[in-house]
């Protein structure tokens, strides 16, 4: 865009603060930020106190955060009630297995102790008896 006024045909001129008569103090400049900040933050700090909309956000955000709390509990009670449901599977399962590895120790021990096998046992008896059944 082209300037218009006095001076509009020459070039730009860049406006720079004069220095003070020394250099400042060190620190002097940090103080001054430091207190605009503060002042600045207890003011935004009363403006959010007074306002209905960040009581409002502060509710949600209360409730949202108790939902959570609770959601997370529960998951943590079901997974607990599902791995001690499978443990519960698996001690039966074990049991059954070490049952039915008992009885076939048994069978092994009674066989051995004949001298024939369970099942041609019961079929040579039977053959002896004529082939009737008790």
């Amino acid at each position: 865009m082209a300037r218009s006024g006095h001076g509009a045909g020459g070039p730009p001129v860049a406006i720079t603060a004069q220095r003070g008569s020394g250099p400042a103090p060190p620190g002097a400049a940090g103080r001054g930020n430091r207190l605009t900040l503060a002042v600045v933050g207890l003011g935004l700090v009363g403006h959010m106190l007074r306002s209905r909309r960040f009581y409002e956000r502060v509710a949600v955000a209360v409730i949202a955060v108790g939902a959570l709390r609770g959601i997370g509990r529960d998951n943590r009670a079901s997974a607990m009630a599902r791995l001690s449901a499978w443990n519960k599977r698996e001690m039966q399962r074990l049991e059954r297995k070490a049952e039915h590895q008992t009885a076939a120790i048994t069978g092994a021990r009674r066989m051995a102790r004949s001298g024939r096998p369970r099942g041609l046992a019961a079929a040579s008896d039977a053959q002896a008896d004529g082939g009737r059944t008790a």
